[in-house]
């Protein structure tokens, strides 16, 4: 299942919890966000709303937007 929401989100289905705490993340969305064995991802979260997972491209792209607003801040 792979459910398209607004503004480039999706829903790719439900995954399972295995016993050493491992899901397995749905096709769609290793194909979509090219992620391959091997890769590492960051999990992120918030307490009350839920998990992320992030690619180091998103985590690279999140981090210069921050600085760049840190930056033009200082000027």
């Amino acid at each position: 299942m792979k459910i398209q929401g607004p503004d480039g989100r999706w829903l790719f289905g439900t995954v399972k919890v295995g016993e050493k705490g491992q899901i397995v993340i749905p096709k769609d969305a290793r194909d979509m966000f090219n992620i391959k064995p091997g890769d590492m991802l960051m999990v992120g979260g918030e307490e009350g709303t839920g998990l992320a997972v992030f690619t180091s491209e998103a985590l690279n792209a999140l981090f210069s937007g921050i600085t760049g607003a840190a930056d033009r801040e200082k000027k």
